[in-house]
């Protein structure tokens, strides 16, 4: 942990959440709605935000993709389970966090969160940590899709070290695990959390590494897949899936958490959730299916590279 500006991390997020949302409504052809907000005066958590969402396009039945800069006068219980020792500190809180449900069930979804965290322990110095990364959930599985966007990732995190990809390849794959059903939700991707050991500022530049990554570790995915034939069958399967995203996004997201537990706005938390989705009761596919394939060689955990 180390001192730092949040203005210069604030700007970049800023210029990063307005590159990723022009670049959704190329693609789309329709416009995201711009929800500018402020926290009312007088409530525990102090800021503002930005939550862009496209909703009903061509393209993406939902793509949302909120910038927030908040703070508080103590640090939720999510955020200090790794560092007891700032348990009742104000914090200050900014990122950039992405959920695209694609109207296609061939075009995967997809996350992505970058984030700083900054804490006031009172006497003491000013202390901040970065978090994030990216993860793929496809409803239908590409191998050639997989391979490129593992390695899109691999790529941006390679002048951090060796090391760096590997790390958050499996931190990613424990994170995004559904323990209730002892399944992951998707191919995984990187993820990292509560990091600051290269200092600030090589630290920051890996944030903008992955941010800056994204557009290349997914767009050309969407162009390949969007006008994949589908019918009946892959919208159902693809409904059905979608619970599965809902469930751990509210289960077992720290990002969820942390914003309900320090009074975030809820609209914009809550922007990762689907338009529709389906539950069943012990649904299994048929096997030798697409739909069997997922679960046997997709929602695993595997080297991808």
């Amino acid at each position: 942990m180390m001192q730092a500006d949040p203005a210069v991390v604030g700007d970049y997020l800023r210029g990063l959440q307005g590159r990723i949302v022009g670049a959704v409504e190329a693609a789309d052809g329709g416009t995201a709605v711009r929800d500018a907000w402020h926290k009312a005066p007088g409530e525990a958590l102090q800021g503002s935000g930005l939550t862009c969402i496209l909703e009903g396009g061509a393209l993406f039945e939902r793509a949302g993709c909120g910038f927030s800069q908040v703070r508080g006068p103590k640090l939720p219980p999510s955020a200090t389970q790794h560092r007891p020792e700032l348990a009742g500190a104000p914090f200050e809180a900014m990122g950039v966090s992405l959920v695209f449900h694609p109207r296609n069930p061939y075009v995967p979804t997809v996350h992505m969160n970058v984030r700083m965290i900054a804490a006031l322990p009172e006497g003491g110095t000013p202390v901040c940590w970065f978090g994030g990364g990216m993860d793929l959930t496809p409803i239908y599985g590409f191998e050639d899709d997989a391979v490129h966007f593992h390695r899109t990732c691999r790529d941006a995190l390679a002048p951090f070290g060796d090391d760096k990809y590997p790390r958050f390849k499996t931190w990613c794959d424990e994170y995004f695990f559904l323990k209730h059903r002892n399944e992951q939700r998707g191919i995984g991707g990187v993820f990292f959390d509560d990091f600051s050991e290269l200092g600030f500022d090589d630290s920051f530049a890996m944030l903008r590494a992955v941010g800056d990554g994204f557009l290349p570790a997914y767009m050309p995915i969407v162009e390949r897949r969007r006008d994949t034939p589908y019918g009946e069958r892959e919208r159902a399967f693809q409904l059905y899936r979608r619970g599965r995203y809902v469930e751990f996004n509210l289960v077992w997201d720290r990002g969820t958490h942390f914003g309900l537990q320090s009074g975030g706005r809820t609209e914009s938390i809550l922007l990762s959730m689907p338009p529709q989705a389906s539950w069943a009761y012990q649904q299994v596919p048929a096997p030798d299916t697409p739909e069997a394939a997922l679960y046997s060689d997709f929602i695993v955990r595997r080297e991808w590279l």
